[in-house]
C-alpha cells in the first residue's frame, strides 16, 4: 500500500458534500451520496464485502475480528457532510511541504491569511505537510479528515491480519453539520457496543463532554397595513424581531464565551411587514444552563412584545442533543482505553469539552457510548482550515493501537 491518508484526503474533499438547514430529508443534500458511494466502493475494494450505502447515505461496512477472545464490538464514525457556514463547492487542496513558520498566505484568494497569531498548533507543525484550501473554500477536514484517517486505519487492519483485534463496524453519517447525523442511524444493524468519533481537533486532545443543546424558533405576526395610513395602526414584525434580537445580552453570546460558558445565538432571521421569524441555538453544559437562558429568551420576547399589542408570537423549542459524559461516565474503560492508545502513539492524552456537539452526542444517548478523537484539523467551518499530514498519522495510528488494548484487554 502507498496510498497515504493525505491521498485520501485529497480525493474526498473535491466531492462537494455540503448539508443543508432548511432541507426536511435526510440526506438534506443528495450530493452526500456521492462521497458515500465512493466510501462503499473502496471498502468492497478492500474485501469488507458487507459495505453498503443505505436509503439515508449512511455508511455501513465490517472489518471481522480475528482473534478467540470475547471483545466489545467497537465502531468508527465520521461524518460526510460539510458546515453550510461557507461554500464547500470546487475544493482546491494544496499543501505546504516542510513548513517553516511564519503566516501561510492562501493562494486563490490572497486575502485569506492562516495566521500564527490566530493559529497558536502552528508553533508546533514545524516541518510538518500542511493541507489547506486556496482560500475560496472551506476544506472539508471536518469531517473528511475524520473519514481519511478511518479508511487509512482500516486497509492497514485488514493488510496486517497479525494485528489481533475484535469485530470493527464503520459508520459514515449524513448530515452532522445540522444536527441531524444520527438521527437515521440503524443500531441494531450496525450492532456496536461501544464507538468513537474521529471528529475532533488538536492531537492529544480527546472530549468526553458535549455542549448540551436546544433550537429555538420565534414566529411573530405583525399588524401590516399601508404605510401611508399606518400611523397608530402598523406593528412591523421585522421591527419586532430586530427588537428581540438587540435586546439578547452581549456576554453570553458565541464571541464572548470561552470554556465551559453556554450562550444563546440567533442563526437567522427573516420576515415581512405582517410575519417574521427568528432562529436561535442554545448552548450550555448542564441541562439547568439551557432551560435558564431559553426562559431568559423569551421574557426578553414577552417583553418587546408588550409594546406591539395587536401582534402575537408563538416560542418552539427543539430537543437537539445533550451532554454525552452523563453516559460516557458510565463505560470508564472506553476513556481509559483511548487515553492508553494517545500514550502509545507517544502524546500526553489532555481531556478537553467539546464547544458543539458531534454524532457522538445523539449516539450516546441512543444506546452507543461514543467519545471523540482527535483528527489533526484546525479552524473549522471556514476558508482558513488546515490539516497536518503527520497529525493525520498520528491518528491513524491512534485507531490502531485502541483496537490493539481493547483486544489485549478482553477476556480469554
Amino acid at each position: 500500500m502507498t496510498e497515504t491518508v493525505v491521498d485520501r484526503l485529497f480525493r474526498y474533499v473535491v466531492i462537494d458534500t455540503q448539508s443543508d438547514p432548511t432541507s426536511s430529508s435526510q440526506p438534506s443534500t443528495e450530493k452526500q451520496k456521492d462521497l458515500g458511494r465512493l466510501l462503499v466502493s473502496e471498502l468492497l475494494s478492500f474485501g469488507l464485502d458487507d459495505a453498503h450505502l443505505d436509503e439515508h447515505g449512511n455508511v455501513y461496512a465490517t472489518i471481522p475480528g480475528n482473534t478467540e477472545k470475547t471483545v466489545p464490538v467497537i465502531c468508527f464514525c465520521s461524518h460526510m457532510d460539510t458546515a453550510p457556514d461557507f461554500t464547500g463547492t470546487n475544493v482546491k487542496p494544496q499543501i505546504v511541504k516542510n513548513y517553516q513558520g511564519g503566516d501561510i498566505r492562501l493562494t486563490g484568494d490572497t486575502s485569506q491569511v492562516i495566521r500564527v497569531s490566530d493559529n497558536p498548533e502552528l508553533a508546533h507543525q514545524i516541518g510538518h505537510d500542511i493541507v489547506t484550501t486556496d482560500g475560496t473554500t472551506l476544506l472539508g477536514a471536518d469531517d473528511k479528515a475524520g473519514i481519511a484517517e478511518i479508511m487509512t486505519a482500516a486497509r492497514f487492519l485488514i493488510d496486517n491480519p497479525d494485528i489481533k483485534h475484535g469485530t470493527i463496524k464503520i459508520l459514515f453519517t449524513t448530515d452532522e453539520e445540522i444536527g441531524r447525523g444520527a438521527d437515521k442511524v440503524d443500531l441494531t444493524k450496525l450492532g456496536a457496543q461501544f464507538a468513537y468519533t474521529l471528529d475532533g481537533s488538536t492531537v492529544g486532545e480527546i472530549e468526553n463532554e458535549t455542549f448540551s443543546a436546544d433550537g429555538v424558533e420565534i414566529a411573530i405576526t405583525g399588524v401590516a397595513i399601508h404605510p401611508g395610513t399606518a400611523k397608530g395602526k402598523m406593528e412591523n414584525a421585522i421591527k419586532i424581531a430586530s427588537d428581540i434580537v438587540a435586546r439578547l445580552p452581549r456576554d453570553i453570546t458565541p464571541e464572548t464565551t470561552e470554556g465551559r460558558e453556554g450562550f444563546i445565538h440567533p442563526t437567522g432571521i427573516s420576515g415581512s411587514m405582517d410575519s417574521a421569524r427568528i432562529s436561535l441555538i442554545i448552548r450550555d453544559f448542564e441541562e439547568e444552563g439551557l432551560k435558564t437562558k431559553e426562559a431568559l429568551l423569551e421574557d426578553i420576547t414577552r417583553e418587546v412584545m408588550t409594546a406591539y399589542p395587536g401582534s402575537s408570537y408563538s416560542f418552539k423549542v427543539r430537543e437537539q442533543y445533550r451532554n454525552m459524559k452523563v453516559v460516557l461516565d458510565r463505560h470508564p474503560e472506553l476513556m481509559a482505553n483511548l487515553e492508553e492508545a494517545t500514550r502509545r502513539v507517544g502524546l500526553t492524552p489532555k481531556l478537553t469539552s467539546i464547544r458543539g456537539g458531534t454524532d457522538g452526542s445523539r449516539l450516546s444517548f441512543m444506546g452507543l457510548p461514543c467519545p471523540n478523537i482527535y483528527t489533526g484539523g484546525h479552524a473549522y467551518h471556514s476558508p482558513l482550515e488546515w490539516v497536518s499530514r503527520q497529525d493525520m498519522e498520528i491518528s491513524v495510528k491512534t485507531i490502531v493501537e485502541l483496537v490493539k488494548i481493547w483486544e489485549e484487554r478482553a477476556t480469554a
